[in-house]
């Protein structure tokens, strides 16, 4: 695949004194043009935060985001530039769009802050930049709608016109967060259809943030699973929903009515305080594994409670797991050594 790639490198992210709130916990992450990944967790797991540093609206508060190798620029002129080919949608458009602002207006104001009537190749005027933004997404004759307002639309227009305001810009990646939870699932089959069409007709990266992982299934050729701050389980799609390895993503896909044959987990407790990441794996105090004492049988339970797991290679192309029994059944089924004793 070729095109831009970003990369957000060993990112954390703390907010508050003492403690210190562990937002993003090491976190890597790679997007490419062209594919469409979803980064799928509970609220509180840190997508959001990831979203934002990706996007270059929060500072990482070590690592870095890195742009076809080069790291993300701090100036404001840099930042600018940069925003431009990283477009963010929000996942609520009622509250995204001002509400004094016409569809044209919401449309017209990046046109308008980059300069790009005066610069397009094609010497389009401004309202035609804001069609042809407004056609490609999916709103048509796109005339019609410049003079209402956001009160006056249906909540997939509404989430449609957020999505022509970053397709005027032009940019190489979206990324989308929760874009469909407020939409009617008809509504939600419309947004994630026309998300495939720009990715198939324009080459753009997607990343979906999301709490949905049928909507994964549906849309995405990767997943990244987090839990509390760092990734847990990646891969295809394929391969992280039909073989799941962390006891996380189990619980998480057995809830999924689109996904049949797995018993259904409920998982008890909260999500942890990110200013109190319990020692150990940092899903041991909910893992179902644990539980059932797989983790015991497997001569794991010790580790699962006192060392920290790495996200590191399955055995299947492309996955890896930071999970000890994940990789103590890896190793048992290919005949070789495990490294889940490891810490980071």
């Amino acid at each position: 695949m070729t095109g831009s790639v970003w990369r957000a490198e060993n990112v954390h992210v703390s907010f508050g004194t003492t403690p210190r709130s562990r937002a993003l916990d090491g976190v890597d992450l790679e997007i490419r043009s062209g594919e469409i990944v979803a980064l799928v967790g509970e609220s509180g797991s840190g997508k959001t935060t990831l979203a934002r540093v990706i996007t270059g609206l929060q500072a990482p508060t070590t690592g870095q985001v890195l742009l076809d190798g080069e790291p993300l620029g701090t100036g404001q002129r840099a930042l600018r530039a940069y925003r431009r080919r990283t477009q963010l949608i929000l996942q609520d458009p009622l509250g995204a769009l001002n509400p004094r602002h016409t569809v044209y207006e919401s449309v017209a104001e990046g046109i308008r802050l980059h300069g790009l009537a005066a610069s397009d190749p094609e010497g389009r005027s401004e309202a035609e930049l804001v069609a042809a933004a407004l056609s490609s997404a999916g709103l048509r004759p796109p005339e019609r709608l410049f003079l209402r307002y956001p009160h006056e639309l249906s909540g997939g227009q509404r989430q449609r016109v957020l999505i022509a305001g970053s397709l005027a810009l032009s940019p190489e990646l979206l990324i989308a967060d929760e874009p469909v939870s407020s939409l009617d699932a008809s509504i939600r089959g419309e947004i994630l259809a026309l998300l495939l069409r720009l990715r198939e007709t324009l080459g753009l990266g997607v990343l979906v943030v999301t709490h949905d992982l049928g909507l994964a299934w549906n849309i995405a050729d990767r997943v990244a699973v987090m839990y509390l701050g760092r990734i847990v389980e990646s891969g295809s799609t394929e391969e992280v929903l039909q073989r799941p390895q962390h006891p996380y993503t189990r619980a998480l896909l057995s809830v999924v009515p689109e996904i049949e044959g797995m018993e259904q987990t409920i998982l008890t407790g909260e999500i942890p305080d990110p200013a109190r990441i319990p020692p150990g794996c940092r899903f041991h105090p909910r893992c179902p594994a644990l539980e059932r004492g797989e983790a015991s049988a497997a001569g794991v339970d010790e580790a699962c409670r006192t060392q920290d797991p790495r996200l590191l290679p399955l055995p299947l192309p492309g996955h890896a797991a930071a999970c000890h029994l994940a990789q103590v059944r890896a190793g048992a089924a290919t005949g070789t050594a495990t490294e889940s004793g490891r810490t980071s």
